[in-house]
């Protein structure tokens, strides 16, 4: 996206390079990466980096208004909604597509958002490595708002711990040693200190929860929450019926509590305006289609890893729809082929941590990661056998 710096690194790219940056991101924890690396970084200059936080900061507008509890109240489904919900979330992450408007500007627009934590810890880890390796501008940082290293893993630190001791504070996922984002875990223990644990592994006492650790019982206070409840209910019998525990009034905090994946979710698109986010709606509130359903996506609220999305959409695939509260019908965005490979360009699409301490009136943007995507939509199944594309990170003009 900066020509200059694109066509410089190019000409310096070689396989022999890619293959040493990826054995060394994958020395830290053999095998934990899983998921494919892109052989590039993105470069953003200073006007799209203040477009991309202009958009975030205007959905903060939005989840920071004295009525948002009550805009998204009907977000958490009843059989999922957790007891003791804090103030607000300790986490968002924003996806943004690098789009092109009908002028064939380039600009960002927000696919979804989450209330919910993301790659925070891998992320660091990503940046030391891709900086050991390749050549980044001076004035260019995958950090936001002035931090760096030390003060981004310090400021993850207070929010996942709360000032705890790092024992009685644990990563929570059903079974994290299987899951395809374990590498970022494991750096978000390397980093802050914490034990992961397995749902599997709970032991509720009372109102406490407690996991065992050689042969010690520690209690656990606070919960860095990995799980999502869409995806607890794909699980066996046995898992879904451990799952109950997480729904039941404990003496423990969150970081996120749970609900707010929900309030903060496809559920809140509706209610942001602003050029930079597509119009959306709910779909049972909708009482004429528009004529021209080709240029609109259909997502169901509550689905794990992007399952349900139907990107071409038709007046049956509406009507097929039973529980249309659950829906939501989206404005489709025109991705740009803005990335130049040795191929065809990529698309991309950023990803934009908030952290928010306890007490804070705003969140504040912290760090980013990216994806490139040669294919219809961003994820690995469709990008299979493609190269230039996968997991990466945005570099910010400062």
């Amino acid at each position: 996206m900066v020509p200059a710096i694109r066509k410089q690194y190019n000409e310096a790219f070689t396989e022999e390079a890619y293959h040493a940056y990826l054995a060394d991101l994958n020395s830290k924890h053999p095998g934990a990466i899983e998921f494919r690396i892109a052989e590039t970084p993105i470069f953003i200059d200073k006007a799209f980096k203040n477009k991309v936080l202009s958009a975030c900061e205007s959905i903060v507008d939005v989840i920071t208004s004295y009525n948002f509890k009550t805009l998204s109240s009907q977000a958490i489904p009843e059989n999922v909604r957790v007891p003791n919900e804090n103030e607000h979330t300790d986490f968002i992450a924003f996806d943004f597509g690098i789009c092109e408007n009908a002028s064939g500007e380039l600009e960002p627009q927000l696919i979804e958002m989450q209330g919910f934590p993301t790659l925070f810890g891998y992320q660091i880890w990503h940046d030391e490595v891709t900086r050991r390796h390749f050549h980044i501008p001076d004035h260019y940082a995958t950090y936001l708002n002035g931090f760096n290293r030390e003060t981004y893993i310090q400021f993850l630190q207070e929010i996942i711990t709360d000032g705890l001791p790092a024992e009685n504070v644990i990563l929570l996922e059903i079974l994290p040693h299987q899951q395809k984002t374990k590498i970022d875990f494991y750096c978000t223990s390397d980093y802050i200190g914490i034990p992961i644990v397995c749902l599997t592994e709970l032991i509720q006492e009372g109102r406490k929860l407690f996991y065992e650790k050689d042969g010690r019982k520690i209690e656990i206070k606070r919960i860095y929450n990995r799980i999502i409840f869409d995806d607890l209910q794909q699980q066996s019998a046995a898992i879904q019926e451990k799952g109950k525990i997480l729904l039941a009034d404990l003496d423990v905090a969150w970081a996120p509590h749970p609900n707010w994946f929900y309030r903060i979710s496809k559920f809140t698109l509706p209610f942001i305006d602003h050029p930079y986010v597509p119009k959306t709606r709910f779909l049972n509130e909708i009482t004429t289609l528009p004529d021209d359903l080709e240029n609109y996506v259909l997502k169901p609220l509550f689905s794990f890893a992007g399952q349900g999305v139907v990107i071409d959409v038709t007046k049956e695939d509406i009507e097929k729809v039973t529980d249309q509260e659950n829906w939501i019908l989206q404005r489709k965005v025109k991705y740009a082929d803005v990335i130049s490979t040795p191929d065809i360009p990529a698309k991309a699409e950023i990803r934009i941590f908030y952290f928010w301490k306890k007490g804070a009136a705003r969140p504040v943007a912290t760090n980013n990661l990216a994806r490139l995507s040669k294919g219809k939509m961003i994820g690995v199944r469709y990008n299979k056998d493609k190269e230039w594309v996968g997991g990466s990170l945005a570099y910010f003009e400062e």
